[in-house]
């Protein structure tokens, strides 16, 4: 039998979910490649043959993304399958074109070949773009699962930047959990809030051992997605969230555009800090395309220890880096804040940044004068933490989901900025989440 060879471009997520759901155990394809973007040091590694399975005992090897048309050339692929997210409609279709160009069909595998069944109910939260309020929207449904009495057990959207092996399935349930596995800065900022409700968390790579591991202590799963992606689980409740401040990006980003169309739940945030027209234009395109979808309008206000500390002082604004990065935002909670509470000035640390921070500003020119709270590794950490120390400011003001003092070094004073989601008006997500439970 002649197998399709495949390339499965990706970028250490949704790319090994595809892998493991559609083609490990097909004899009508061999993965003969992944290809890897987004995120730092994954290309040159294997996906290991422990993950793989029998039919790739050497395992499968990742290469950059910019290597693409030589390796459909040099390695004879049939198909390309593209698989990764929060990227425009545009920028799918470029890289579709690349493809073509190079002899190769291009290929998107649909939610229905690769969410898995659940004997549990399972509440998926998902969101248009990165950045949109995901993380406080899944607080804010933990929150409301522990009133009602259930036993929640979060399912986090893959962050496997490790050893693979090791991190085939992931539990946390303290923050000795997060150190003894070296969590980088961005798997914290998803996991602590959940930890400290008391939440167990799973992650990992192979998310059918996960499910089945996590059924075993949970009432309710808690689908935390990432990255604007679809669940892997197929959701009792799809809750999508949309952002105003990015209007139309629902309609034009993939695959927060599916997940739009797909939600029973669209929850429009940050009505508290967008203008009426926005706000209005994602609740057209919402009737538009998913009419039956409930609309849910909410605001994220922010919170500090001590705001007056703020007036006056020149500050360095850190924001979560993937909202920054791919996320194409140039703002966050961090410059609400500073501007809401009297900053004299917002330093650019631009001109400050080191090493890998300094190439993050390079591969992204839009972030502007904020800091993106970027740390895959102890390495980017350290780069993070010389590039505030450079910075010549009065205080800095921290607005990530976590306290970055527990992993970074920080000289200068800091305010942690907090936010959690404020359902407005009715329906509530408590009645909703309640009424499907009950059905």
């Amino acid at each position: 039998m002649t197998r399709e060879r495949i390339l499965i471009m990706g970028a250490a997520g949704r790319d090994f979910h595809n892998f493991n759901t559609v083609f490990r155990n097909d004899d009508h394809y061999e993965v003969v490649a992944f290809t890897a973007t987004q995120i730092p040091n994954i290309e040159g590694r294997r996906y290991p043959p422990e993950l793989a399975g029998p039919r790739y005992p050497a395992g499968i090897p990742i290469y950059s993304e910019s290597e693409l048309p030589a390796l459909i050339r040099d390695l004879k692929v049939n198909q390309v399958v593209f698989a990764y997210s929060d990227v425009s409609h545009q920028y799918v279709m470029e890289r579709a074109s690349i493809a073509l160009a190079a002899g190769a069909d291009f290929r998107l595998i649909g939610p229905d070949a690769t969410m898995l069944r659940a004997d549990k109910p399972v509440i998926a939260v998902c969101a248009v773009r990165t950045g949109c309020g995901k993380s406080q929207t899944t607080r804010h449904v933990a929150d409301i699962l522990q009133r009602m009495g259930k036993k929640v057990v979060a399912v986090r959207h893959p962050m496997p930047y490790g050893d693979l092996v090791r991190q085939r399935v992931q539990r946390f349930a303290s923050y000795d959990d997060l150190d003894a596995q070296r969590c980088t800065i961005e798997e914290r900022e998803e996991y602590e809030p959940h930890l400290d409700r008391g939440i167990v968390v799973y992650a990992g790579v192979d998310y059918e051992a996960i499910l089945r591991q996590a059924e075993r202590e949970a009432d309710v799963i808690l689908w935390d997605g990432g990255n604007n992606d679809l669940p892997f689980f197929r959701p009792t409740l799809h809750i999508v969230v949309a952002d105003p401040h990015r209007p139309g990006h629902e309609r034009t980003y993939y695959p927060g555009a599916a997940n739009f169309r797909m939600a029973d739940v669209i929850v429009i945030n940050k009505i508290d800090t967008a203008d009426l027209e926005p706000i209005s234009a994602v609740r057209q395109n919402a009737t538009a395309v998913n009419p039956a979808a409930l609309i849910v309008e909410a605001a994220s206000p922010i919170f500090l220890p001590d705001p007056l500390a703020i007036r006056g002082k020149r500050v360095l604004v850190i924001e979560d880096g993937p909202t920054l990065t791919h996320g194409e935002m140039q703002y966050g909670a961090g410059i609400v804040a500073a501007r809401r509470f009297g900053a004299a000035e917002i330093i650019d640390p631009r001109p400050y940044a080191v090493g890998s921070i300094a190439e993050t500003f390079r591969a992204y020119p839009h972030t502007g004068p904020l800091l993106p709270a970027m740390g895959y590794g102890e390495a980017q950490i350290h780069d993070l933490e010389e590039t505030i120390r450079r910075t010549p400011c009065d205080l800095v003001i921290a607005a990530t989901p976590i306290d970055l003092l527990r992993v970074a070094r920080i000289s200068q004073p800091v305010q942690r900025v907090r936010y959690e989601l404020q359902v407005i008006g009715q329906p509530t997500l408590a009645e909703i989440i309640a009424a499907r439970l009950t059905r």
